[in-house]
């Protein structure tokens, strides 16, 4: 149920993911949930095709996630990882779940200042009698002991601490991540990207998370320029 509330608490969200590409490098933005749900989401079977079909050298993964379905997401992370080209991520506001990691699978990661990066025990949503539970209940386990080794392949640290920081739902900053070897290097000068998202849904959220920022006022162009037009018409 952690996951529909994730979605309902985000319907109103603003989402975005496009790809942009200028010669050999190609920029990946993915600001939205991992995994289709009914208003939109990234979804393994568009991101991954979509991926195979580029031919750069380089691309850069520019995340603002708040996860989302684990099986999406591990399908993406293999994809990225098995792409000929080499891969970046920069965090520019929130990898949480499954989002971590799809970026865990770059070649390199940063992170912006203030941005958060979440880890957890996978989440999957389930539907069937005791048996179909129970199976549901051993893959999560594998997805989880497999996730576990992605993190320790990156980090270097002990598999039963990072097991504890997935039980516990540990949210690092931007220096937490840094430190622990979750990230390469924090980005200089760069300060995390607007928060979009409610993530009340995840445990121990930080507060500034836990309610979705007011939307950006939309800015009238054409007004602005009739004023300007307007105060170069009278100045001296």
């Amino acid at each position: 149920m952690k996951l529909l509330q994730l979605i309902q608490s985000n319907l109103q969200s603003k989402r975005e993911t496009r790809i942009e590409q200028s010669g050999r490098e190609a920029t990946v933005y993915l600001y939205d949930i991992i995994g289709e749900d009914w208003f939109g989401g990234v979804a393994a079977k568009d991101f991954v095709p979509t991926l195979n079909a580029m031919d750069v050298d380089t691309i850069h993964l520019r995340i603002n996630s708040p996860g989302g379905d684990v099986f999406d997401g591990r399908a993406m992370a293999n994809a990225l990882r098995n792409h000929k080209a080499r891969v970046v991520a920069h965090i520019d506001g929130q990898a949480a779940s499954a989002a971590t990691y799809v970026a865990l699978a770059a070649d390199e990661v940063e992170i912006a200042e203030g941005g958060f990066f979440m880890i957890h025990n996978a989440w999957t949503m389930a539907m069937g009698n005791a048996d179909d539970f129970d199976k549901s209940s051993a893959l999560l386990r594998k997805i989880d002991a497999s996730i576990v080794a992605d993190y320790q392949r990156k980090t270097g640290k002990d598999a039963e601490q990072i097991a504890q920081w997935m039980q516990d739902t540990t949210w690092f900053t931007a220096e937490d991540a840094l430190a622990n070897g979750f990230v390469d290097r924090i980005s200089q000068g760069q300060k995390a990207a607007r928060n979009h998202w409610n993530l009340a849904a995840y445990d121990n959220a930080p507060a500034a998370l836990t309610a979705a920022a007011e939307p950006e006022p939309e800015i009238d162009r054409a007004a602005l320029e009739r004023r300007l037009s307007l105060l170069e018409r009278i100045a001296p």
